[in-house]
C-alpha cells in the first residue's frame, strides 16, 4: 500500500504534500509524489520543473520517509492519470488540493478533485492551501 499524492508546484501543491508525508507517516507506507502536465498545451503551470523535483524528493526523504517522485508527461486528463496511478499502485489513499471555484468554472472547466473525490477507489484526503 502507498500514499498517493497529487503535486503542484505551487503553495496548495507544498501543503499537499505536506499532508501527504504526515499521512505516509501515520499509516507507515511510502510516500509516492506525482506531478503531470496536460499534453494538449505548449506551457502548463501544473509541470514541475526537475529542480523542484529533485527538492522535493530530497525534503522528504530527509523526513525518513520513504519517497518516489514521478512525473506523467503525457495524458490530457489529470483526474484519469491520479485515478489510474492510484488504482495501479494500490494507494490506501489519495491526497489532492483543493481549491475554491465558481460554478460557472466548474461547468465550463470540469473539477479534477471531484472526479477523484467520486471515482477513487480509496479513500481521498482534500486539502486546502493554508492561509497566513
Amino acid at each position: 500500500m502507498t500514499v498517493l499524492v497529487g503535486y503542484l508546484p505551487n503553495p496548495l501543491g507544498e501543503a499537499t504534500l505536506r499532508a501527504g508525508v504526515e499521512e505516509s507517516r501515520r499509516r507507515s507506507e511510502p510516500l509516492v509524489v506525482l506531478n503531470m502536465s496536460r499534453d494538449d498545451v505548449l506551457v502548463d503551470a501544473r509541470r514541475a520543473p526537475a529542480d523542484d523535483l529533485a527538492r522535493v524528493e530530497r525534503d522528504v526523504a530527509e523526513l525518513g520517509v520513504d519517497v518516489e517522485v514521478v512525473q506523467v508527461a503525457e495524458g490530457s486528463d489529470p483526474a484519469e492519470v491520479i485515478l489510474a496511478e492510484a488504482a495501479g499502485r494500490g494507494a490506501s489513499v489519495v491526497v489532492i488540493g483543493l481549491r475554491h471555484r465558481t460554478a460557472v468554472g466548474k461547468l465550463i472547466l470540469g473539477s479534477v478533485a471531484q472526479r477523484v473525490l467520486l471515482d477513487a477507489r480509496c479513500p481521498v484526503l482534500a486539502v486546502k492551501e493554508e492561509r497566513p
